[in-house]
Order: C-alpha cells, then sequence, then structure tokens
C-alpha cells in the first residue's frame, strides 16, 4: 500500500479539522518565510513559521510570525525547559513533516504548541502545506484551535 504524500495528510488532517484550504503550490521550494512571501507578494509577518524545538528532549512547536524571531529563552520559561535545535529526524518524527513544509496543525503527534501573538496583526496568514513548494492561507482567528496552541510573547 502507497503511503499518502505530505500534502494528502495535511489536506486529511485539516478535513478532520472541519476546514478545506486551498493549497497553493509553487514552481520551486518557498523552504524560507522569506521566499514564500516574496512568492505570495504579501508581507513577510504574514507567512507562519512552523517552527520544532527540542525542550529537554520533547519536541515542542512554536508558531511565529515570518518576520520575527523566537526568543528560546522566553520559550523555555514558557515551556518550563531547556529550548535546544531540533534535528531534521526530530521535526520529522514529531509531525510527520520535513523542514520547510512544517504546518501549524495536523502533525504525526499532537504536539505542545506555543503561537506568538504577533501573527495576530494580521487577519489571514500563509502557512505551509506539508511541504517546501505549498502554503495555504488561513484566518489567524481559528490558528489556536486548529493547533491547539497557546498564544503567548516569545520573540526578540
Amino acid at each position: 500500500m502507497t503511503r499518502p504524500s505530505a500534502n494528502e495528510r495535511f489536506s486529511s488532517a485539516a478535513t478532520r479539522l472541519g476546514i478545506e484550504p486551498d493549497i497553493v503550490q509553487f514552481p520551486e521550494d518557498t523552504r524560507t518565510a522569506a521566499q514564500a512571501a516574496a512568492a505570495l507578494e504579501c508581507e513577510l509577518g504574514q507567512i507562519i513559521k512552523s517552527l520544532v524545538f527540542d525542550c529537554d528532549g520533547q519536541p515542542l512547536l512554536a508558531l511565529t510570525a515570518g518576520d520575527q524571531q523566537v526568543d528560546t529563552g522566553s520559550l523555555g520559561a514558557l515551556c518550563g525547559g531547556t529550548i535546544g535545535k531540533a534535528d531534521a529526524k526530530l521535526v520529522r518524527d514529531a509531525t510527520g513533516f520535513a523542514i520547510g513544509g512544517v504546518p501549524p496543525f495536523g502533525h504525526a503527534s499532537q504536539l505542545s504548541c506555543w503561537i506568538d501573538r504577533n501573527i495576530y496583526r494580521y487577519e489571514i496568514a500563509w502557512g505551509a502545506a506539508g511541504t517546501p513548494d505549498t502554503v495555504f492561507a488561513i484566518q489567524t482567528a481559528h490558528l489556536a484551535r486548529l493547533s491547539g496552541g497557546q498564544v503567548a510573547e516569545f520573540v526578540n
């Protein structure tokens, strides 16, 4: 039996959560927030970065606006641990997706998730849809419910 593609797994997860996102596919990777913003002709802050960190051996998801940088000390204080960089294997094992294509929800397991409040400057933002060359638009008002995340401040 063939394993569903990353886009199919993302779409299935979105459907289970009650949404049917329009997935936009680009001819090349939009692996970085800057590449995605340029391709979409939107503000950098409208790109949702879905970043996986290691918090004392456990994966942790941080959703930030594309124009922000995570303050790992602040994030560690929120999660009650020490934040480290997650390698590609941890990211894929925890989410089911590769770095650059991690969506803000629909992961292999429910991760502890923090959402930086800067994302809410925009009514609509764009997140990865399972691969480095796909994105989807989302109303930011729905982000916490869909991701199971808690809103806080943890950027520089």
